[in-house]
């Protein structure tokens, strides 16, 4: 039913600020690699922007935290603050001196991630980058994602090279620049 009656349009119920403007843009941009270039591709190109994300996030943290280099326990809690900062709730599950596991009930990018698993490489390349350059390595498995339809993520940060190299086990490596 129309009504006569004229709405301001900045009173208009609208469902868009920036937020969910922003994560919509991402899921569209995402979307549109995955359909072009392939998942493979995509999640290369959104690597690549997750890598200068988590330089810079690294520099934030360690300058805020007057420190040259993350401890073990120190990465874990700032890959875990960094998350509920931009509303995702990453948790440990388990933690030592091979690896970091974590939980994550809620991703940043909300609803918006699903059928999207390119923009996990977000994660990957964020936490990956902060391990490595702070523990020298990383290797981050994305064992469940709720991009991927799971009702939650598992992510897995191991923190040392396995015997034999990297192509005996899944996820992305990275390395210490330098």
């Amino acid at each position: 039913m129309t009504s006569n009656r004229i709405i301001p349009i900045a009173q208009a119920d609208v469902p868009l600020e920036r937020d969910l403007f922003l994560r919509t843009l991402l899921r569209e941009l995402a979307g549109t690699l995955q359909d072009v270039v392939g998942l493979e591709d995509a999640s290369g190109f959104i690597s690549v922007v997750g890598q200068r994300v988590g330089e810079r996030i690294n520099e934030d943290y360690k300058a805020a935290l007057n420190v040259s280099t993350l401890s073990r326990e120190q990465v874990a809690q700032v890959l875990v603050d960094l998350k509920r900062r931009i509303q995702g709730s990453f948790f440990v599950i388990e933690e030592d001196d091979h690896k970091i596991v974590f939980g994550n009930q809620h991703c940043p990018f909300g609803d918006k991630v699903l059928d999207r698993p390119a923009l996990c490489m977000m994660t990957s390349n964020v936490f990956g980058l902060i391990a490595a350059e702070n523990l020298g390595y990383a290797r981050v498995d994305l064992e469940k994602t709720i991009a991927q339809g799971h009702g939650e993520c598992r992510v897995v940060v191991f923190l040392q090279e396995r015997p034999g190299g990297s192509g005996h086990s899944s996820g992305r490596e990275y390395f210490k620049a330098g």
